[in-house]
């Protein structure tokens, strides 16, 4: 599996092979296939600039891609509460 990055402040769609599309966020990472990093127009986003290719387990500064933590930071904790109607 190869990691690729949205370099564009705008999300971007790639056509992969399969007839499946890629949705992918500004400055956001997704894997795909090697076999789709071979792909026409996946190398000519790569040509213009648009998204750039990672190897396997390289990660970007500051990136959350697949295998980097999600921390949670604020929220309650989730409860039960029944229902205080006629019973």
């Amino acid at each position: 599996m190869k990691e690729i990055r949205n370099k564009t402040p705008r999300p971007i769609r790639i056509s992969l092979p399969g007839g499946k599309t890629l949705h992918l966020g500004p400055s956001q990472i997704a894997q795909i296939a090697d076999n789709a990093a071979e792909n026409s127009e996946i190398e000519k986003l790569v040509t213009e600039g648009l998204i750039e290719i990672l190897g396997e387990g390289e990660r970007s500064v500051g990136g959350r891609g697949p295998g980097v933590g999600k921390e949670r930071t604020h929220g309650t904790t989730k409860s039960f509460r029944r229902g205080q109607g006629d019973r």
